[in-house]
């Protein structure tokens, strides 16, 4: 795992390493806000964006982005839009069933796999079911970023691509995934077997970039990449898939 060519220094993927992983299993597809709201059917829960009475969602994804404020501590292109959620991603419109679901915190994911009788894949498992991504297209920014989008910004249906060598569909592009690990840039050379992040951190790793990925500003689409995430982030293109042992 982990790469030397990262495009991204910062984001600590050097060195790339050998690890031996024991066998489990990863969800096909991210979770899709059809299977998240069974959750909530039967739980009650509550995410923490709605707790909070809305999240960040791209600008590009508003029809009056200018009535919304900047979250310029994230990126100028970010707003603050009451309202949103998982069950309505822009604030306005309902989620569809087929897509990822977002705007989704690692609590909530946590949740979810309690729910569920799941967890969060390791950074190991999720980039060794990634895969080589060898002939596949990640759903990634088409055009000029952030202003002249080929085609409208926003993630494509959980299952709307072509699966992996291992069958795992859009692992890269579309939407970022929380994984279990905490963020450290600090890796042993040597190989390991199970890895696992730090026991201490305050932030968490999020893989496989997204839809608002490009070589111009944000080339993280590939399986090595990663980034760091605050536990309580909730954004229009962060979600998450889930594993068992």
């Amino acid at each position: 795992m982990g790469a030397v060519d990262g495009p991204h220094p910062e984001d600590g993927e050097a060195p790339a390493r050998a690890i031996h992983q024991s066998a489990y299993r990863i969800g096909r597809t991210t979770i899709t806000n059809r299977v998240f709201s069974k959750f909530v059917s039967v739980t009650g829960y509550q995410t923490l964006a709605e707790q909070h009475g809305g999240s960040h969602v791209f600008q590009g994804q508003l029809s009056d982005p200018e009535q919304h404020p900047l979250i310029a501590t994230i990126a100028p292109w970010w707003r603050w839009v009451t309202g949103a959620s998982w069950r309505k991603p822009d604030g306005r419109h309902d989620a569809q069933d087929n897509l990822p679901v977002v705007h989704v915190s690692l609590a909530d994911a946590l949740a979810f796999c309690d729910w569920s009788g799941t967890r969060l894949p390791t950074e190991a498992e999720w980039e060794q079911a990634a895969g080589s991504q060898k002939g596949i297209t990640p759903h990634i920014w088409q055009g000029e970023f952030p202003n002249d989008p080929l085609v409208p910004p926003g993630p494509r249906p959980a299952n709307d691509a072509i699966a992996n060598e291992f069958g795992v569909i859009h692992a890269c592009g579309n939407v970022w995934e929380w994984t279990a690990d905490r963020f450290t840039k600090l890796h042993s050379p040597r190989p390991d077997f199970n890895p696992k992040g730090p026991l201490n951190g305050q932030q968490f790793v999020v893989k496989g970039g997204s839809f608002l990925c490009s070589p111009s500003y944000c080339a993280r689409y590939r399986p090595s990449s990663r980034r760091a995430e605050s536990p309580d982030a909730t954004t229009s293109h962060l979600g998450f898939r889930v594993a068992t042992t």
